[in-house]
This record gives C-alpha cells, sequence and structure tokens, in this order.
C-alpha cells in the first residue's frame, strides 16, 4: 500500500510539473498514511517536483518532525502538517507557486466562475493575508489552516496556492483547476473584467459534475505525462 501511495506522490509531482507548477526545488505535496493518521508522506526539499522517487520521499508526523528517510525537509511542512491536523478529511495536500495564482493573489478580487474551473471553487476561495513570508511555523501553519477552513483551497497573498484533498488525485487536480481558474480571470481582468458569468446554480452544478471526475483525470494525466495510470470509472 505504502509503494502505492508513493508511486501516486511521485506521479503527482510530475503532473503538477509538466502544467508549470514547479519552481525549482520549491513547493510540495503530501499524503496522510492510511494506516496511521499521526505520520505523512512528504516531497523532500532540494529536489524539483518532477524529481521525487521512492529513495528520497520522506515520513513526517504532525508535529512537524522527519520520522523516516535521508533527504532535507521543507521548512512550509507546517502547511501540511497543520492542515492535516485540523481536517480529518483531508488525506493530501499541494502546495505550489502556480505563476497565475501568485499574480491573480495580489488583486484582492474574488475568484469568478469563468471558466468550469473556476466554478469548483464557487463556494468561496479564501486568502490567507497574515503574511506574504513563508510558513515556518507552527503557528503561521494553524493560521493558513483556520484560513482554509472547510474549503477545497486557499490562497497565500503573494505567495501560492494551497490544496486540501481526500485523495493525492484530488488535491492535484485541485491545484490545476486553480491556476487555470486565475489564468483565466487574469485574461478577462485584462479586458476590463467579465461582464457574463456562469449563475451561481449552474456553477454549484458543475462543481458537483467535475470533482467526481478527478480520479479519472488524474489517470489520463499519468497516462499522459508519465506513460502509465489506468482508466478509473
Amino acid at each position: 500500500m505504502t509503494d502505492k501511495l508513493k508511486t501516486t506522490l511521485i506521479n503527482a509531482g510530475k503532473i503538477l510539473y509538466s502544467e508549470q507548477q514547479g519552481d525549482d526545488i520549491f513547493g510540495h505535496v503530501t499524503v496522510r498514511l492510511p494506516d496511521d493518521a499521526g505520520h505523512f508522506l512528504m516531497k523532500p526539499h532540494t529536489f524539483g517536483l518532477e524529481e521525487i522517487t521512492m529513495e528520497n520521499i520522506i515520513t513526517v508526523n504532525l508535529d512537524g518532525e522527519k520520522t523516516a528517510g535521508s533527504a532535507p525537509r521543507h521548512l512550509e511542512v507546517f502547511i501540511h502538517s497543520e492542515i492535516l491536523r485540523a481536517r480529518s478529511d483531508v488525506q493530501a495536500v499541494v502546495h505550489t507557486h502556480a505563476p497565475h495564482a501568485v499574480a491573480f493573489s495580489s488583486l484582492g478580487k474574488p475568484l469568478q466562475p469563468v471558466g468550469h474551473e473556476g466554478s469548483v471553487f464557487c463556494d468561496g476561495l479564501p486568502v490567507f493575508d497574515e503574511t506574504t513570508d513563508l510558513i515556518v511555523t507552527q503557528e503561521r501553519g494553524k493560521s493558513v489552516a483556520k484560513a482554509l477552513g472547510k474549503h477545497h483551497a486557499v490562497l497565500l497573498q503573494n505567495h501560492g496556492l494551497v490544496t486540501a484533498g481526500r485523495t493525492i488525485q484530488e488535491a492535484t487536480m485541485l491545484a490545476i483547476h486553480l491556476e487555470r481558474a486565475c489564468k483565466s480571470q487574469l485574461m478577462v481582468e485584462s479586458c476590463g473584467g467579465a461582464t457574463r458569468l456562469s449563475t451561481p446554480d449552474d456553477a454549484k452544478t458543475k462543481q458537483g459534475r467535475i470533482i467526481p471526475q478527478y480520479a479519472s483525470v488524474f489517470a489520463y494525466l499519468e497516462r499522459k505525462v508519465c506513460g502509465c495510470g489506468q482508466v478509473h470509472d
């Protein structure tokens, strides 16, 4: 089971990198161990998202302490540990410096359902604005988890995105769709802003259609990017 989870974590990194969410060695993905809710697997520091391997993945506890693995731990581990501590329904967390999300976070505007991807976040997209610095303390991690609340995602102002999913597949696809939604809105903002949007009812309906398909879309991206994966019904 752990090897399968590690493989999915490795593929998630490659997929995020292929979606231009890599930022040199920065950005990270985590997944909670299914038989130990107090520990999670994490991408190591000093490696790019596309460089995660079975050998360099580390294991971390909810206090942010590395308990297994030889590679270094990311300073921003507390984004992951505190969200996983606060949300028993969350099994995986993604944090990247996705460029359109960073740019959009500087506008101080709500995300709109310009396209299908924006509809995924129709319940609201909170913004963490306590600092634009890295999240390197447990207290700051708790603040990010509080800002996230019960939502799928939170923007870190002038910093990046954080997504929280029931699976690695869901957290990864949420990150991809949030970056695309931010890009779409930046495009229309450059033209004066959207004058036509999905209605709240339409957006909610689309959200309910899109999220259940994330496993299948992730599997497609595994086949496309990694040359592996299985078709999901």
